[in-house]
């Protein structure tokens, strides 16, 4: 999932990615994100509306010392980074009545900033405790931690090459999209990884991101309504997460533009060897027409591709 925060610190460096359900399929009692209500439209930070002194004096010390002025008490808001409407900084101190030691050690993702020449860094062990107990996690299990955090990690890596391979196909425009769609999916994949293919691809960098677990997605929704009218075919459990991620497109000859990305995180039943198993519905949201155009191409490209004839002429060449 995808949790990140920047820190404030002058030389810190960023963060990043999110949360996890336990065996049973439900989300871990300490996914942070789970009970953030979805970020406030104000602006970062809020403006001071208050208004000066009707006599138009300023506040002074009494007459025998110099002149103060207390700066106002910061709100919630400005303490929230805007990249993701977190906390800014999130300690590394070991918490209260803590046990367990937690490594402080931050993993380099594979994403690059939007804001920086840098990638995004995921939370040590310790930051992600301390920020599950900031938002009321109290039963989080502390040697649960480590291992909730490398399942974080690697969700955020698969969600990541998703949206590398849309913007593959897509970044240079609806008709070199569809070119790459028309091959199936399977064939245009593999050439993802052919120089020839993708030299003139500027790779994508990630600008922010916001969790929304409370706000389930149009297309989770129908496939709920599905999974009640045909149990057998659609039915299982609703995602346990929604992440929205805005991705900075680099169009050859244009300027960069931001194209929202959402993601929706499923469990699946278990390994039989009792490891939890994750899906990931990644694709572009559906807020400009070209959303909707490229959608239709990616889902539609493999049909295509089986209607024209492509397989049956590629396996006897």
């Amino acid at each position: 999932m995808g949790w990140f925060w920047a820190d404030t610190a002058p030389v810190s460096r960023p963060l990043a990615p999110h949360p996890l359900p336990d065996t049973n399929a439900i989300p871990p009692p300490g996914c942070p994100m789970h009970k953030a209500s979805s970020p406030p439209s104000t602006s970062f930070p809020p403006q001071n509306t208050s208004s000066p002194p009707s006599d138009g004096s300023c506040p002074a010390a009494g007459s025998n010392g110099p002149a103060t002025s207390s700066p106002p008490p910061r709100s919630t808001l400005s303490k929230l980074n805007p990249l993701n409407y977190m906390p800014s900084n999130i300690s590394q101190s070991r918490a209260d009545n803590q046990t367990v030691h937690l490594p402080l050690e931050r993993t380099t993702s594979s994403i690059p900033r939007g804001d920086a020449d840098s990638n995004w860094e995921y939370p040590s062990p310790q930051q992600m405790y301390n920020a599950m107990l900031r938002k009321g996690y109290t039963d989080t299990p502390q040697d649960a931690v480590e291992s909730m955090v490398a399942v974080h990690n690697f969700l955020n890596e698969g969600a990541w090459a998703e949206i590398v391979e849309w913007e593959r196909r897509f970044a240079r425009g609806l008709g070199r999209g569809w070119q790459e769609c028309r091959r199936g999916e399977e064939r245009s994949s593999a050439a993802s990884r052919t120089t020839a293919d993708n030299k003139d691809v500027t790779p994508p960098r990630l600008v922010r991101f916001m969790g929304r677990p409370n706000d389930m997605t149009p297309k989770a929704r129908v496939v709920q309504m599905m999974g009640w009218i045909y149990p057998a075919k659609f039915g299982g459990e609703p995602p346990f997460d929604r992440h929205d991620w805005y991705v900075q497109r680099q169009t050859p000859g244009a300027s960069p533009r931001e194209v929202r990305y959402v993601i929706d995180y499923y469990s699946g039943p278990p390994e039989p060897t009792g490891e939890p198993v994750f899906y990931l519905d990644v694709r572009p949201a559906v807020d400009r027409p070209g959303a909707a155009i490229e959608r239709m191409m990616r889902w539609g490209g493999g049909v295509w591709h089986r209607a024209s004839g492509a397989e049956a002429r590629v396996g006897t060449s």
